[in-house]
C-alpha cells in the first residue's frame, strides 16, 4: 500500500543526511520513478523534504539527518497523517506502520496525528452502487510489482474468452473501486482488469520494467484511449438549464455546455425557449439512446439521425411490450 511505503521513505529518509531517488528506490525495491513521486508527495503533503541538485545531490529532510521524528512540527505531522491516513483502512500493515510513527513522534502531536489519521473516510461506491470487494489477485500482484517478477495469468477477455498470458506487471491502479494491471507484454503495454484474472503464477523470471517508467504518464495515456473510444458518438440534446447537472453526472467528462436557445432553426412554434443545448457522448448511437430514453419529453434529441431513429426504436419497442398499460390508462 502506498501509504505504508510512503512512513517507509520517512523514516529512511530521517536516517541519512541525504539520499537519491535511484537509492531509494533500491532499498524499498521499487521503481526510480515511484520513489522520485513518493518523495514529491511527501513534499506537497508538507513534509520538510527538498531536492538538492546537482552532483553528489539528492532528496534530504529539513535540517538535516535525524534519529526520530522530532524535527517535524505539528502543521507537518497532521498533513502527514491526513495523507497516510486513509490508504491504511485496509492493510493489516499500514496500520501497524502508522502505529509506529506515532510513537515516533513527539507526545504533544500525538493526539493531533491520531485524530488527523481518523479525520478522512475515502467512500469510493456511488450511491446504491453494488459492493466492490478486493479481487484476491490484488495481493499477489502488489507482491509482483515490487519484487519485479513476471507472472502467469488466466485472464478472461471482454468477449468471454479465456487465455494463459505471460506479463511484466508494472503496476496496479484503482479507479473507483475497479482494479487494473497495466503490465508490458510482447506487443507492447496492455491494460488487465484484475477481476477478471483467474488462476495467476508469480514465476522466478525478473520482469522486465522500462527504467523511465511513469505509472501516471502511462495510466493517462490508456485513460485517453479509452475515453477516446467511450465518445465516439456525440448528440445535441435540449434540456432545460436545471437539468443540465442531472446530464452531466450521466454522460460525466463527455458533456459539453454550448448555450441558451432562444429558438432553434426552423422550429416554428419558438417551443425551445430557455432551453440549453447540450452535446453529450457514448460509445454507439444505441447507448446514447438508453441514456436518455428514461428522460422521455424533457430531453429533445437534436442529431444524429442515427441516435433518434434508436430512440424511435426502443419507443416503438415499449410500446408494443406494454399495450395493456397504455390502453386502460394505467
Amino acid at each position: 500500500m502506498r501509504a505504508d511505503r510512503l512512513i517507509q521513505v520517512l523514516l529512511h529518509l530521517q536516517s541519512r543526511p541525504r539520499v537519491t531517488a535511484a537509492e531509494l528506490a533500491d532499498a524499498l525495491e521499487v521503481s526510480v520513478a515511484t520513489a522520485r513521486r513518493d518523495l514529491e508527495a511527501l513534499s506537497a503533503a508538507g513534509v520538510p523534504v527538498y531536492p538538492q541538485p546537482g552532483r553528489g545531490g539528492g532528496w534530504s529532510l529539513l535540517g538535516g539527518a535525524r534519529t526520530d521524528l522530532t524535527g517535524l512540527t505539528a502543521p507537518e505531522a497532521r498533513a502527514l497523517f491526513l495523507l497516510a491516513g486513509p490508504g491504511t483502512r485496509s492493510s493489516d500493515d499500514a496500520r501497524a506502520a502508522l502505529r509506529k510513527l506515532v510513537r515516533a513522534l513527539p507526545a504533544t502531536f500525538r493526539a493531533e496525528a491520531e485524530a488527523a489519521a481518523a479525520a478522512v473516510v475515502v467512500d469510493r461506491e456511488r450511491w446504491s452502487a453494488a459492493d466492490r470487494a478486493t479481487p484476491p489477485a490484488v495481493e499477489a500482484l502488489q507482491g509482483a510489482v515490487v519484487g519485479r517478477r513476471r507472472v502467469r495469468i488466466d485472464y478472461t477477455g471482454a468477449t468471454g474468452r479465456s487465455s494463459r498470458r505471460v506479463v511484466d506487471p508494472w503496476g496496479l491502479v484503482d479507479k473507483d473501486g475497479v482494479w487494473y494491471l497495466v503490465a508490458g507484454t510482447g506487443r507492447g503495454p496492455r491494460t488487465y482488469r484484475v477481476d477478471r484474472v483467474g488462476a495467476l503464477e508469480v514465476t522466478d523470471e525478473t520482469a522486465a520494467v522500462p527504467d523511465d517508467l511513469d505509472l501516471q504518464a502511462e495510466w493517462r495515456r490508456v485513460v485517453g484511449e479509452v475515453e477516446e473510444r467511450r465518445s465516439a458518438t456525440w448528440a445535441t440534446v435540449l434540456v432545460a438549464p436545471e437539468h443540465v447537472a442531472v446530464l452531466r453526472d450521466q454522460f460525466g467528462r463527455h458533456t459539453r455546455v454550448e448555450d441558451s436557445e432562444g429558438r432553434e432553426d426552423g422550429d416554428e412554434d419558438g417551443g425551445d425557449a430557455g432551453m440549453v443545448r447540450v452535446r453529450v457522448a457514448a460509445p454507439t448511437p444505441l447507448d446514447v439512446a438508453r441514456h436518455l430514453a428514461g428522460w422521455g419529453a424533457q430531453a429533445r434529441v437534436l442529431g444524429p439521425p442515427e441516435v433518434r431513429a434508436e430512440l424511435a426504436r426502443l419507443g416503438a419497442e415499449l410500446v408494443a411490450q406494454h399495450p395493456m398499460l397504455l390502453s386502460s390508462g394505467q
